[in-house]
């Protein structure tokens, strides 16, 4: 069986090319929040699973729901949607659109986690580092997980850094254990 993710890519990316070719990116993952949050609500999630309504209908449906925040191109795109029966892959649409923006613009949100309340300036240090590192921009994201107690874990994609007081010691237990 194919998952939502394999049905949702070619979606994705059309739409990244288009959106990137008329340098509207931003315009376009705004668009598709909206009709993503749109087709998750309980309301909407019936109507599209409506069989009294035709594809069109149901595409009509959403359309009207955000009516004055899309424009006639993002139209088109849920009508190509709508007649493949896929607009509940909106919200994955969404999800892959933001990683492929990221990746075209060199980004990447990276996951903090540490024992206590890092500030701003120890943040952009750390986002500083790296960004140099990483050879992209970096957007941390501060967690506060005190079961650490003390240091940090690093997430950036599929890369962690566990530099953790926690981190150390369950490394030297294994090691003591061996």
């Amino acid at each position: 069986m194919i998952n939502t993710n394999t049905l949702a890519r070619p979606y994705a990316k059309a739409a990244f090319e288009f959106a990137s070719a008329a340098q509207q990116a931003d315009a376009w993952l705004n668009m598709l929040s909206l009709s993503a949050a749109a087709v998750q609500t309980s309301a909407v999630a019936q109507q599209l699973v409506n069989p009294a309504l035709t594809d069109e209908q149901k595409v009509n449906v959403l359309a009207q729901i955000c009516a004055g925040h899309i424009d006639a191109s993002f139209s088109n795109f849920l009508r190509s949607l709508g007649s493949n029966d896929r607009l509940s892959l909106l919200p994955v649409v969404r999800e892959q659109f933001a990683v492929l923006k990221a990746e075209a613009e060199r980004a990447l949100d990276v996951e903090v986690e540490s024992a206590f309340e890092l500030n701003a300036e120890q943040l952009q240090t750390l986002a500083a580092a790296l960004s140099k590192r990483l050879d992209r921009t970096v957007q941390p994201k501060p967690v506060v997980n005190p079961a650490l107690i003390g240091g940090v874990v690093i997430r950036a994609g599929d890369l962690v850094i566990d530099g953790s007081v926690r981190g150390k010691l369950n490394k030297l237990a294994e090691a003591l254990k061996s």
